[in-house]
């Protein structure tokens, strides 16, 4: 298989961001041809070039979008068309060392080919093999034909490219309007079908658009195709602002849907006008967390990993028989999961204490943070086997991506199921920088949405490589739920894709606004998500831990009057700062109580008294352990 296939079928590629645009914003004039700039100005291009490598792009494209003879000829250059597109493609490759690609960048004549106009297909093959000869001469590890408004020129430059290098691989990108149809009305179910049909390796987008109308084209694409997907969108739409033409969308915005992207199956990710390498770094970023799946054969939309294959295997467990958790869970009793942070040093001591203390409360569970606030600590498996070995209530392991590629993490989760771990809550994990170590190096591999997916996977008694484990694992899926993100369009979407890749019940962001987690709770019943959501509770301990919970604590929403209650209390001394924060997770739970599986009850400095106390207010509940398997 040509490399870059066989890296295509390992995981997504990033390509680079606008040449064009990038140009121009370092003070090319649109009056000028860009493609002129590899001759005039190659030191510019190589260090475009090079600031896209650095940004992380797998690809580089070559400055040779309109290195065809129609084009390069009313600016007097047709005699240096072979010139321009050889040196393309020896700066690209300049830039890109040893590990990125060049992809030959290949964009429409500018004619009007038959039917349409007086260019016949024969005259239009021979402009673009022309251009692809030059580029392979050069050195490029893969032919891009992108921009193309009409299918039978895309069609043509798609044979040519054939008929010059059998063996180069050929992507090929149509571009949109916001419908999803091409510009000249073909729409993408059809464009789709016919450029797989006609040879080209990978089908894609590319320019016109943002990222949300191009994603739902991918959608509708990925329905009649089975070859891989690119999608390069702009960066939004230009906003004229001061004579001068802006693409407005955020790198984190692009970042965002190039997660999307891969989620709805792309194997290119990457952008076009007004893609700068910011844009491409986060691209990038959003990439690395799913870069290991793929989608399935068949179907669309959200395909975060794919499903279990055949039927030789062994039968998933049954929910309610994996844990005395699920159990409970499974026949709608309340939970109570008292939080416990492993120790910083080596002494499990008071820890195993406290985990004794709250199973004789009447908790479930002890629930063990991964890394909370990316600090050191003792690892939080090892603090979950050691409760539940020594103190013999079941734990809950949190368990975060941030820290470990995939190898490492299928085989810790099956390394902690052989020592007796049942119950999970997966979280994607704070960034190191929000913690004590900010030069540690994260590696999201993959977020929590497709590491759900993974251990669904072994659930299912498969591993990554879809190879068959002997015996299917039992893990409780839990995942976390924030009720009072800033972006709830995007929280909600997460969500959806965590419960269709395999979550089994949730666990919330500590609760300090009720109204939000209703809300949150009608919006994700009326989605048909109902899975058990255990509503995480934190006593608050004094008027500074609410600032600190307000301000300095991701995802948590810390209403106005929480914290005016905590500062009236703070001003009658330190115990009625403590007896106000129980007051005030009660009452959270007595209003919650109807409409949740349980609580997840922290216990701040360590006070599990106050945990307990708080979990009271759930009302009455049967014996632990009750009825369990």
């Amino acid at each position: 298989m040509h490399p870059f296939l066989e890296a295509l079928r390992q995981r997504v590629l990033v390509f680079d961001g606008g040449m064009g645009t990038r140009l121009y914003d370092k003070g090319v004039f649109l009056n000028r041809c860009f493609d002129e700039a590899n001759l005039s100005r190659p030191e510019l291009v190589r260090a475009i070039h090079e600031e896209y490598a650095r940004a992380g792009a797998d690809v580089l494209e070559t400055n040779t979008f309109g290195a065809n003879r129609p084009k390069l000829t009313p600016h007097g250059l047709g005699d240096r068309l072979h010139e321009l597109n050889v040196r393309g493609a020896q700066l690209a490759r300049e830039a890109a060392g040893p590990s990125v690609f060049v992809a030959g960048a290949i964009g429409p004549l500018g004619l009007r080919i038959e039917p349409w106009g007086p260019t016949s297909r024969e005259e239009a093959r021979g402009f673009f093999a022309e251009q692809a000869r030059a580029l392979v001469e050069g050195g490029v590890d893969a032919l891009v034909l992108e921009t193309f408004a009409d299918l039978n020129e895309a069609g043509e430059a798609l044979r040519a490219c054939r008929e010059v290098a059998p063996d180069v691989p050929v992507v090929a990108q149509m571009t949109i309007d916001e419908d999803g149809c091409s510009l000249y009305g073909t729409p993408p179910e059809v464009f789709a079908k016919r450029l797989a049909d006609w040879g080209a390796d990978v089908i894609g987008l590319n320019c016109s658009v943002g990222p949300a109308p191009m994603l739902k084209t991918i959608e509708r694409m990925a329905q009649v195709t089975d070859r891989p997907l690119a999608a390069q969108p702009n960066a939004g739409l230009p906003r004229l602002v001061d004579g001068r033409s802006l693409y407005l969308c955020s790198p984190e915005y692009m970042g965002s849907y190039a997660r999307k992207f891969i989620q709805a199956g792309v194997r290119i990710v990457g952008g076009c006008c007004g893609t700068t390498p910011e844009h491409v770094k986060q691209i990038a970023a959003g990439a690395r967390m799913l870069k290991a799946f793929h989608r399935a054969e068949q179907g669309s939309g959200v395909q975060v990993a794919l499903p279990p294959q055949g039927d030789d295997g062994p039968a998933p467990i049954p929910f309610a028989d994996r844990s005395r958790l699920a159990g409970r869970l499974a026949r709608g009793e309340k939970v109570v999961l008292v939080e416990l942070t492993p120790p910083k040093g080596v002494e499990l001591a008071r820890t195993l204490e406290k985990a004794a203390h709250a199973r004789d409360g009447g908790a479930d569970a002890i629930n063990i943070p991964d890394g909370p606030r990316a600090s050191a600590r003792m690892g939080a498996l090892a603090t979950a086997v050691c409760i539940q070995n020594q103190v013999g209530i079941e734990a809950v392991l949190h368990y975060c991506c941030r820290d470990r590629n995939l190898l490492g993490m299928q085989g810790d989760l099956l390394g902690a199921y052989a020592l007796g771990i049942r119950n999970l809550i997966i979280i994607t994990g704070d960034p190191p920088k929000l913690g004590d170590y900010p030069d540690a190096t994260a590696v999201f591999d993959v977020d929590s949405i497709g590491l759900t997916g993974v251990v669904h996977r072994l659930n299912h008694g498969r591993d990554l490589g879809n190879n068959t484990l002997g015996q299917p694992t039992g893990f409780v899926i839990g995942v976390g739920a924030n009720p009072g993100a800033i972006d709830l369009e995007t929280e909600h979407r997460r969500y959806a894709w965590k419960v269709e890749a395999g979550a089994e019940y949730a666990v919330t962001q500590p609760v300090f606004d009720v109204e939000a987690l209703e809300r949150f709770l009608d919006r994700v019943g009326g989605q048909g998500l109902e899975v058990p959501v255990v509503a995480g509770i934190w006593p608050l301990v004094s008027l500074r831990n609410a600032e600190f919970m307000k301000h300095e604590v991701p995802g948590v929403v810390v209403p106005d009057e929480v914290v005016a209650r905590m500062a009236r209390a703070q001003e009658k001394g330190k115990d009625f700062a403590l007896a106000e924060g129980v007051a005030i997770a009660r009452e959270i739970v007595e209003r919650i109580a109807p409409r949740v599986a349980g609580l997840q009850v922290s216990a701040p400095l360590g006070r599990i008294s106050m945990a307990l106390e708080v979990a009271e207010a759930l009302g009455q509940r049967e014996a632990p352990g009750a009825g369990a398997p």
